[in-house]
């Protein structure tokens, strides 16, 4: 069948969700996008230029889009009427961290209820993101002051699951490589506010003034102005940076993750963790934030070595790792082949199984 899939910002999680598909799945997909920045009037305004970018939709079965498109507004707006649709959620804006100093614009969250109820099928990436949502849904629409439309809770849960994303990887065996000396500390995530910065950069500098040999390769994507901590960084520890900045070539990427022993987050938002499965499955071992998603990520049997639960517990686990990574390196192929079942040959039938449904109205 043929699919239209409508991509408002084409970068990071939503680009490598995007592309896979499109490249995995058995169907015909053809990808409708936009540039990855001002995602607030990517919110406003897709939906309008998408509407006079593809004037025909009679050569779909169906329309796939992500949750920074105002479905409703395409629908309604359309000269022709929409084929089924189906939305995957990578983020929402009633539970989206806000930045610091900025107060939240309502119409966000409602334009995700709108967007939901628009739609014929709804996934969410984790099951964490799925009950974040559902669990602050109620709330969000009780804050209206009167004719509150409880109803749109059930409607949007009727028609929702959970497929966790696929991961643009090898599927199968993988031999590792050795991991690069000094020992390399990978940050593989967007250069924004929710990634906690500031507390990866604190864990450095601790090791750092402690003499713990290390070296760290400053990858992830920056779609605007770079975080003061990233330049603060460069000025207090340039002998440490091997790597600051986005690497273009996916290739050069992975021979980064290969050389790592170690991936951190210190994340304050993550529905997922495309980056942090990306860096485990090229045998980066990881130290992660023991909530948000990585508990549902991480294989239960490394809960207690890979989580981490405050400040002082990340600058210990990780100075332990880069000390003593004989103890841990055993961790590495185990945690690699796990990794393998996210990838995109292991994950799309579940794609096109649910594209099938939509268009045979078994989803709607």
């Amino acid at each position: 069948m043929k699919f239209l899939f409508l991509e408002p910002f084409f970068g990071g999680s939503h680009r490598d969700f995007a592309r896979g598909l499109v490249e995995a799945s058995s169907h015909e997909i053809h990808l409708a996008t936009l540039p990855a920045r001002f995602w607030k009037w990517r919110m406003r305004g897709a939906a309008l230029h998408f509407i006079k970018k593809i004037p025909d939709l009679s050569p779909y079965d169906g329309i796939i889009a992500t949750d920074l498109l105002s479905l409703s507004d395409f629908k309604a707006l359309h000269p022709q009427k929409a084929p089924p649709c189906l939305v995957y959620f990578h983020e929402n804006q009633i539970t989206y961290p806000l930045a610091p100093g900025e107060s939240m614009d309502f119409q966000f969250g409602f334009t995700d209820v709108t967007t939901g109820l628009a739609a014929d099928s709804i996934l969410f990436n984790s099951q964490t993101h799925f009950d974040s949502f559902f669990s602050a849904l109620p709330g969000f629409i009780n804050m209206m002051p009167e004719y509150n439309p409880t109803w749109v809770t059930q409607a949007i849960l009727d028609k929702s699951r959970v497929i966790q994303p696929g991961c643009r990887f090898p599927g199968g065996d993988m031999v590792l490589s050795q991991p690069r000396e000094p020992p390399l500390i990978i940050w593989n995530h967007r250069w924004e506010f929710d990634k906690n910065p500031e507390s990866f950069f604190q864990a450095l500098y601790a090791l750092d003034e402690k003499g713990v040999d290390f070296s760290v390769a400053l990858l992830g994507e920056n779609f605007q102005v770079k975080p003061k901590e990233f330049l603060w960084a460069r000025e207090r520890i340039p002998h440490r940076i091997a790597v600051f900045g986005f690497v273009e070539s996916r290739e050069e990427y992975f021979q980064w993750l290969s050389k790592g022993l170690v991936v951190v987050s210190t994340a304050n938002q993550e529905n997922f963790g495309i980056s942090v499965v990306e860096a485990m499955r090229y045998g980066c071992l990881p130290l992660l934030p023991n909530r948000l998603a990585y508990p549902e990520v991480l294989p239960r049997e490394f809960h207690a070595s890979h989580l981490y639960d405050t400040q002082e517990d990340l600058e210990n686990k990780l100075e332990a790792i880069l000390t003593h990574p004989g103890d841990y390196l055993g961790n590495r192929q185990q945690l690699s082949a796990a990794m393998a079942y996210h990838a995109w040959e292991n994950r799309v039938f579940l794609f096109d199984k649910e594209l099938s449904e939509l268009t045979a109205g078994k989803r709607v």
